[in-house]
């Protein structure tokens, strides 16, 4: 019979690994029941001091405006980006705003004739908070030609809020631009026909637009279907202008587009945002989608519009957004 070798050490060695392992578990069962007697000896202040690092703004994978900062240097929330009645605009927003397009004026002029928009539409505009258990997405639709032939559509109607730019349209474009719309935001001399149920978004630039706003706003001679639905309607806080082009944008070009300016209050208002027909189409054109024949003179004006396009690639590389470049 084969004898074993060293049959003492074997088993010398074998009761002392069993005697490692039932230490180890005692320690671990010690500590557990030790913690477990904490938590119900304290009760609920442990969980007031636990539960608070666990509570998060919204329901999504990530939270815009943790902390009230974005995932990228100097880029914080806006404490109010769309006007109220009672908003006070400082004269140095004002003094800017008041540059960017002809007009002038006085600040005591530019109340007056807020006061009179504001006797047309809601006081405060409505806008729903952040919830920990729910995830708000946008769409915000540009309208670039890169969008065509990208099958984007039904993406775009999956989110909770749909907000077009300008001109944008969908009819003849569903598959790639989608056919819902919550929101359309709309420089005045761009504004288009809206159905009675799209919220207005308008942007103004000069004292003028405000005249234009009371004026398409006011009773309508019989017969005349309005623009779109008073009621609905919200205007953009030149405040909240003046931040993007001079903290995002670092005060390049002469101020920000109107699809720039969407797509950051977008941050501001969902939870979670999707970004699609910004920049030029492959051969460089930034004409529209609906354009039969690309327009290549048609260039960004005033706008920084390359500044604006990378600054939603970093966005995007920071997981801010959600960037669908077209194919």
């Amino acid at each position: 019979m084969r004898r074993r070798l060293y049959p003492q050490v074997g088993a010398a060695s074998h009761s002392h690994c069993r005697t490692s392992k039932m230490k180890t578990i005692t320690r671990l069962l010690i500590l557990f029941l030790s913690v477990s007697g904490i938590c119900v000896f304290w009760g609920e202040e442990v969980l007031q001091y636990v539960l608070p690092q666990q509570q998060r703004s919204c329901a999504c994978d990530r939270c815009l405006f943790e902390n009230d900062t974005l995932a990228i240097q100097n880029i914080s929330r806006f404490p109010q980006p769309l006007l109220s009645r009672k908003y006070n605009l400082s004269e140095e927003d004002f003094n800017w705003w008041k540059r960017l397009q002809p007009g002038g004026g006085s600040i005591s002029d530019y109340r007056k004739k807020i006061e009179k928009v504001f006797q047309l539409i809601p006081d405060n505009p409505p806008l729903e908070a952040s919830s920990p258990g729910y995830c708000r997405t946008c769409a915000v639709v540009g309208n670039s030609r890169n969008l065509l032939k990208s099958h984007y559509g039904p993406l775009i109607d999956f989110q909770d809020y749909v907000i077009r730019i300008n001109r944008g349209r969908s009819k003849g474009f569903e598959a790639d631009v989608g056919n819902r719309t919550t929101h359309h935001v709309m420089y005045l001399e761009s504004a288009s026909q809206l159905d009675n149920t799209t919220r207005p978004v308008l942007f103004t630039f000069k004292m003028r637009d405000l005249e234009w706003i009371t004026r398409v706003l006011s009773t309508q001679p019989s017969g005349k279907k309005s623009l779109f639905n008073k009621d609905l309607a919200m205007v953009l806080n030149p405040a909240f202008m003046r931040n993007i082009h001079q903290v995002w944008l670092q005060k390049k070009g002469a101020y920000a587009s109107t699809g720039f300016m969407a797509l950051a209050l977008a941050l501001h208002i969902c939870d979670e945002v999707h970004v699609f027909g910004f920049g030029a189409d492959s051969d460089g054109n930034w004409s529209h989608y609906w354009d039969k024949v690309p327009n290549k003179k048609i260039k960004t004006g005033g706008h920084p519009g390359k500044v604006e396009y990378e600054m939603i690639e970093e966005l995007a590389s920071h997981q801010v957004l959600k960037f669908y470049k077209g194919w």
